[in-house]
């Protein structure tokens, strides 16, 4: 089978997984002014009349991992629809590279760099592994529209299984492919909700790897919402801790403590 992948030498480091030079299509611009690539201020949200969001603030820069952490139900999702764009806020403002995103709808937030691989994936099941890259091509210009040789190189196992059906990949490797698809618009945001939530190990180290090699280029700011706490701790630069729609605690990896964040983690 052939298929377009893009020729252009990467900067920085070979992706894991990778056997040969890898390729890749040109990294998005690094931010150049210092400020963060999302900035999330003051935001409330709500649904209907009861209040999902408290004026939360979080930022994500390039070259990082944002991580926000919480139990289930305190309003994590909430943020992440409101960042990409799929529920309106109520007050405050979410800006990317400095551009307000209020009255963006999500195709346009995701021509502006916005990638969200959300909780359960999202995969189209009758569609091929490589259909299922090629829907990544929506908010790109016809010139751009390749898949990433870093992609392959990251997920080695997509490469092998182009002509399968997206519902006949496990569990983790649906969710490879959910993070391979949001890789192909060439992000400047990549937002990730939960993406360890029922895999097995071994794909879950295989992800955390290709999070830190993303993170390496200093292209790319990644939010990562997550409850496994060993695998934020491995790979975030910043925490927010979440608990009824509030930031309840904060800081960089240093500044975490363990134990109080288990506790706002545990039911």
């Amino acid at each position: 089978m052939s298929i377009q992948t893009d020729p252009t030498p990467p900067a920085g480091t070979t992706p894991p997984g990778a056997t040969t030079a890898a390729t890749s299509a040109p990294a998005p611009a690094a931010s150049t002014g210092g400020e963060p690539i999302l900035q999330a201020k003051n935001v409330d949200l709500f649904y209907g009349a009861a209040q999902a969001l408290w004026d939360v603030s979080i930022s994500a820069e390039a070259g990082k991992v944002s991580a926000l952490m919480g139990r289930n139900g305190v309003g994590k999702t909430s943020f992440l629809r409101a960042v990409v764009g799929e529920q309106p806020i109520a007050g405050g403002e979410i800006l990317l590279d400095g551009k307000p995103l209020a009255r963006m709808a999500p195709h346009d937030r995701a021509r502006l760099g916005i990638a969200y691989v959300p909780q359960g994936r999202d995969i189209f099941p009758l569609l091929t592994v490589k259909e299922n890259l090629e829907t990544g091509f929506a908010p790109l210009k016809r010139s751009e529209r390749t898949i990433p040789r870093d992609v392959f190189d990251l997920f080695p196992v997509l490469e092998s299984m182009l002509r399968r059906r997206g519902g006949d990949l496990s569990g983790g490797q649906q969710q490879q492919l959910a993070i391979a698809r949001a890789l192909v618009t060439r992000p400047r945001l990549l937002v990730l909700d939960e993406p360890t939530e029922g895999i097995q190990p071994s794909i879950i180290k295989d992800i955390g790897r290709a999070i830190e090699w993303l993170r390496d280029q200093g292209t790319i700011a990644i939010l990562l919402v997550e409850q496994y706490f060993d695998f934020v701790h491995a790979l975030a630069d910043t925490f927010a801790v979440m608990d009824r729609g509030q930031i309840v605690l904060s800081g960089t990896r240093d500044e975490m403590d363990p134990e109080k964040v288990r506790g706002h983690l545990t039911v």
